[in-house]
């Protein structure tokens, strides 16, 4: 009984934990803003937010009128719908394998498709081939490709495509004076996707 209890607890501090980061964030306030708001301290707030100190009913109550909902809502799950479109500049690019790139869905772990934009550097270190499972489609959206397939080189332009296994070893390369930039789409999980593809 106590053992069931104990798990029930973790469960809603880890609950309560997620909704205060979440309430904060949306608000862009900073952990100092909202101790002046609540007159809790700073180091009490960012424990309660990481999960690592159970809140006092009065605290709980602080916090509450603070956001202007109920206690009980502090321990609720937000239940978002999920997001269709995409907006430009939305989604910051990253950086992985000397390449630029950023997903172009905010779907991935519902669907098979994933769709990314890519910048291919002109002056793009290494040489090393990459491989995993699924298939790839690109599309060059300006400057020159070199895909490098197997024991195959392809040179794309803008307006080119290529589909592929992408289980060949394969790697991206811009040809010319400037970068080369593509939609890609691939059908791979998400981790080995950005972390080891192209």
């Amino acid at each position: 009984m106590t053992h069931t209890s104990n798990i029930d607890s973790a469960t809603e501090l880890r609950r309560l934990s997620r909704k205060l980061k979440s309430l904060r964030e949306s608000r862009d306030w900073t952990l100092d803003e909202l101790a002046e708001r609540t007159g809790l301290s700073k180091p009490y707030l960012s424990r309660l937010e990481a999960g690592e100190r159970q809140p006092s009913i009065a605290a709980l109550l602080s916090i509450a009128q603070t956001y202007s909902v109920t206690v009980a809502a502090l321990f609720q799950e937000e239940q978002q719908a999920p997001q269709v479109v995409v907006r430009q500049g939305q989604r910051p690019l990253k950086t992985g394998n000397g390449l630029f790139h950023t997903s172009l869905s905010e779907r991935g772990g519902e669907f098979n498709l994933r769709p990314i934009r890519v910048i291919v550097p002109v002056d793009r270190a290494g040489g090393d081939l990459y491989q995993h499972d699924g298939e790839e489609w690109l599309y060059v959206l300006s400057g020159h490709l070199r895909l490098i397939l197997g024991n195959e080189q392809h040179l794309l332009s803008e307006g080119d495509a290529a589909h592929f296994d992408a289980r060949t070893p394969h790697r991206l390369v811009a040809e010319g004076e400037t970068d080369a930039e593509l939609l890609l789409v691939a059908t791979v999980a998400p981790r080995p996707l950005l972390g080891s593809y192209l």
